[in-house]
């Protein structure tokens, strides 16, 4: 993964791509979450997200107190010991890394607290869950930083 490529073709594509997605909102098409699943499918079946994890490089989850109870609980943590250590609140108030990458991102791209991450981890990049038009802003977002979500994006605009 060329994670340079992606991150100069997305921001060749910034402007076009807010344009089209400020276009979706307004047109809301007709199964517009049909198109997005099955681009979804399609293009993971073309994408290792184990040879980028741009997203776990560059960005955090926010963490709901239900992902710190279980991650500070795997972690044998207090959720406030895990607070301390990992967490900030961010000017939206909701807990996020202190750093980025990812603590708990290994050498190998590998999550070492795979099984207890985030719910906002198990669903990046989104782009399969249903209303998507209530999350195109967050969509257009991730063309930044998602690959997968660039090329889903550039299939989407050739069908919609």
């Amino acid at each position: 993964m060329d994670l340079q490529k992606h991150n100069q073709k997305a921001s060749t594509l910034k402007k076009e791509n807010r344009a089209f997605y400020d276009k979706l909102k307004r047109s809301k098409p007709k199964n517009l979450d049909d198109k997005f699943h099955q681009l979804h499918e399609d293009v993971f079946e073309e994408v290792d997200c184990l040879a980028c994890a741009n997203c776990c490089k560059t960005t955090s989850p926010i963490f709901y107190n239900r992902d710190v109870e279980r991650l500070a609980k795997h972690l044998r943590m207090k959720p406030g010991e895990f607070i301390g250590k990992y967490l900030r609140i961010d000017e939206d108030k909701d807990y996020v890394l202190t750093q980025a990458p990812c603590p708990f991102l290994g050498a190998d791209n590998y999550c070492s607290v795979y099984e207890a991450r985030p719910n906002a981890c198990r669903e990046y990049p989104h782009t399969d869950r249903k209303r998507m038009e209530q999350i195109l802003d967050l969509t257009y977002r991730n063309t930044m930083v998602c690959p997968a979500v660039l090329e889903i994006t550039e299939r989407l605009k050739k069908i919609v």
